[in-house]
């Protein structure tokens, strides 16, 4: 099946990304598009399975197969967790509601890790620009900021809030680059430590609900295989 069809035709899940969902949009943002899309069942029953994401078809789109998506998200991916909670979504069929109703069952403590360790990772890009170019991509450190306050305030809380509200305006000043680098360092280093802080004390579980998420995949993949579209025949032998 053609990769653009599937997301065309079954998607289950779509929202906006971004910018627009944190709150920090300009007038230049871009829309991120994000979703999911079910492969029918008997796709999975051909030597050549179904792909695992899409890109496209429309600008700045991408889209997970459901167990794909929640594979990810099992292993508390940011950017798979922050899709589930964005405040815009475009469209949810039934499939998307209970995923939307599932998302609590994809947090746990693994985010200090996996926010961690991306966080670290965006970090020392950031310093390696200041030592090459004599500052940060400004966009990316603002970026970096939000995604530390939010995992910060999700072990704090339990709760993943994306939309950054009123430090809105803190935030876009780092863009402009209006703080000097050493504040926005000393920042970064703060959150950081805020974020271990939060863990020991963290209402989050230890692991995620695995097995409610497998049960939830379970009977998706048996329903697609009852409203499935009928199977070519096979070829007669000669």
């Amino acid at each position: 099946m053609d990769p653009e069809r599937l997301v065309r035709d079954h998607t289950v899940y779509a929202c906006v990304m971004g910018s627009r969902a944190f709150g920090l949009a300009t007038r230049d943002s871009d829309t991120d598009r994000r979703g999911v899309f079910l492969a029918p069942t008997p796709l999975f029953w051909r030597f050549e399975k179904p792909p695992t994401h899409v890109e496209g078809p429309a600008e700045e789109q991408f889209s997970w197969e459901l167990e794909r998506f929640c594979e990810l998200a099992l292993r508390a991916n940011p950017n798979i967790l922050e899709c589930l909670h964005s405040p815009l979504v475009e469209y949810a069929d039934p499939t998307g509601r209970e995923l939307l109703f599932l998302r609590d069952a994809f947090l746990s403590r693994r985010v200090h890790e996996t926010f961690t360790r991306y966080a670290l990772a965006q970090r020392r890009k950031l310093s390696a620009d200041v030592r090459t170019h004599g500052a940060p991509r400004w966009k990316h450190a603002m970026h970096l900021l939000r995604l530390l306050e939010s995992a910060r305030d999700l072990l704090r809380t339990g709760i993943l809030t994306l939309d950054v509200g009123d430090r809105r305006e803190s935030l876009l000043a780092v863009k402009r680059g209006e703080v000097p680098w050493p504040q926005v360092e000393a920042r970064m280093t703060r959150l950081s430590r805020e974020t271990d802080e939060a863990t020991d004390r963290s209402p989050l579980p230890a692991e995620p609900d695995r097995r409610r998420v497998e049960a939830f995949l379970h009977d998706t993949r048996r329903a697609s295989a009852f409203r499935a579209e009928p199977v070519p025949e096979r070829p007669q032998r000669q």
